[in-house]
């Protein structure tokens, strides 16, 4: 794990304007930049979590207010803030029937959070969540022991350069070439030993994609799901 064990997961910020259209665009921006951060597994929920934090100034706060989204690493866990300028309007968690059909925002934040809350600052209003990643700490790398083989293949490869350098995207570019050079060397490999390249990435894809399915299932099935089934009976903020 010694060329690239420290992911750069640095905070980031975006500042946007409550509107309905403006939501697709937040999970998009979201999507992106948790695939950059290697967490892959979280995507979902955040993207759900962004969705309910923006709607929610959309509601209780006013179509057209200015807000921004922050991004962060709170240890191992991932932090989503929306910051709004009204501190009046305070999200709850509030009991309500099974015919609900609004309000339910924070009941699934808190379905797939391990913890939300509000800042009230001098001129603004927090509304944060925090989702477990699994990782050990803010700069691990996920992906398991298939990763961790890969890092060690990988120390050959060039990732001296990327390990004398700071955490920047030259130095994630960096390994990323290693990896490339691991790939084609294989390719050379089975091409000097009579296999059929072709064959050899159709069925390499095919492992990948399978074994990310399964993670994806996994982490819908896991931690979140009964949470989340729970609050989508009937509660709402």
């Amino acid at each position: 794990m010694d060329c690239i064990a420290g992911v750069p997961r640095k905070p980031w910020s975006l500042p946007f304007t409550a509107e309905p259209q403006e939501v697709a665009a937040l999970r998009r921006i979201m999507r992106l930049h948790l695939g950059l951060w290697g967490l892959h597994g979280v995507i979902d929920a955040a993207q759900l979590c962004v969705s309910e934090l923006a709607s929610n100034v959309i509601t209780h706060v006013g179509t057209g207010t200015p807000a921004t989204l922050v991004v962060s690493m709170s240890g191992s866990r991932l932090r989503i803030e929306v910051h709004d300028s009204d501190t009046r309007a305070l999200p709850v968690l509030l009991d309500a029937g099974l015919d609900a059909e609004s309000g339910r925002g924070m009941a699934l934040i808190s379905a797939v959070t391990d913890r939300w809350g509000v800042q009230l600052q001098a001129d603004q209003k927090v509304t944060w969540c925090e989702l477990p990643t699994g990782l050990a700490s803010a700069q691990e790398h996920s992906g398991g022991a298939r990763v961790n083989r890969i890092e060690a293949l990988l120390s050959g490869y060039g990732c001296e350069q990327a390990r004398s350098r700071s955490a920047t995207h030259r130095a994630v570019s960096l390994v990323e070439e290693a990896a490339i050079d691991v790939v084609v060397d294989v390719l050379h490999w089975l091409r000097a030993h009579g296999r059929d390249v072709d064959e050899a990435l159709d069925r390499a894809q095919t492992h990948f994609e399978a074994e990310v399915a399964e993670a994806e299932t996994s982490t819908l099935s896991g931690p979140y799901a009964c949470r989340w089934e729970v609050a989508r009976s009937g509660v709402s903020d």
